[in-house]
């Protein structure tokens, strides 16, 4: 009799842990198909992003990588776009593309978000009078590779701590008054899968983005009541500029795609879900890499920055022997 409870108990809770999995890593897929069959039984809810949230999008390091896809992926959907980034030079080249081959309005704002909170007072007058629909906070940075955390200048750590945690938190708390007033609006933050554990040898990279996971998921419960969408969105290895110290993950492929077909994914993922990798391969590996608990994922995590950073050394070697 007792061993039939423990059997039924185990049973039962093996059942929990097995919903608890699949509520966690399926409710996105399962949001994003309702959000696409939605439309052929209620034809009201069928509507653009303009109609959903505004004629605007503001997005944060927008000259590279993720940000500068997501602003022509937007461009492409119709919304005018503000660029924010730290070189003038890129931002008026992709401010021209973008008018070029989408006909919408640009403007760009040249920010250093490493300097922390003294750009904030311009960044807010400089967006005065633009109704933001859409705010991407994209902008972020990492040491130049996985490394020792006592190896980063304490410049380089206030500057992935001022870009990485406050660019997300203080851009927010700049746009959502106005968003709240029109009960409008959609806050993107891109987070990273390395949210997911701690991560040796990249140690505050991982740790800005637990908080930036965070962030995001309380701002989603405080939002909803006001018809304002804030989305998690956590890439993993995707071929951009950061990842330059791994010729492994330069290489690409099924599980590391490009910027632009990883922005396509993404941006199609908005006002469908408001968690996702943003792209079907990263998907599968976060929800495979949830199987394994959190100090497995941080061994393996940090044997994988071992091996990245054996790969910068060999690309410095080879630099040098040129």
């Amino acid at each position: 009799m007792i061993l039939s409870l423990a059997a039924l108990g185990l049973t039962l809770l093996g059942a929990w842990v097995c919903a608890c999995w699949m509520y966690e890593n399926l409710r996105s897929l399962v949001q994003i198909v309702v959000a696409m069959l939605t439309p052929y039984f209620v034809p009201a809810e069928n509507k653009t992003l303009v109609e959903r949230y505004g004629k605007w999008a503001v997005i944060t390091g927008c000259t590279d990588g993720i940000g500068r896809q997501y602003a022509f992926q937007l461009a492409a959907r119709g919304l005018n776009i503000v660029l924010i980034s730290r070189t003038p030079e890129k931002l008026m080249a992709v401010a021209a593309e973008i008018e070029q081959r989408h006909q919408v309005k640009t403007k760009w704002i040249a920010a250093d978000f490493s300097l922390g909170r003294s750009i904030f007072e311009k960044l807010q007058q400089e967006l005065a009078g633009v109704p933001v629909g859409i705010l991407v906070n994209n902008v972020g940075t990492n040491t130049d590779f996985p490394d020792d955390f006592e190896t980063a200048s304490e410049d380089k750590l206030w500057e992935i701590i001022n870009v990485n945690i406050g660019a997300a938190t203080m851009m927010t708390r700049l746009v959502l008054p106005e968003m709240k007033q029109r009960r409008q609006g959609a806050i993107v933050n891109i987070s990273s899968g390395s949210e997911l554990q701690p991560l040796p040898y990249l140690t505050i990279y991982a740790a800005s983005k637990a908080y930036v996971r965070n962030f995001t998921l309380a701002l989603q419960h405080e939002l909803e009541p006001f018809g304002i969408t804030c989305q998690l969105v956590s890439p993993l290895y995707v071929t951009t500029k950061m990842n330059q110290y791994s010729t492994t993950l330069m290489e690409g492929g099924v599980f590391i795609p490009n910027a632009e077909s990883y922005a396509k994914f993404a941006v199609f993922s908005l006002g469908k879900t408001k968690r996702t990798t943003g792209y079907w391969s990263h998907g599968i590996q976060y929800c495979v890499a949830q199987f394994a608990p959190e100090w497995a994922r941080t061994i393996i995590g940090g044997t994988m920055n071992k091996v990245f950073r054996k790969e910068y050394y060999a690309q410095q070697k080879a630099a040098k022997a040129k």
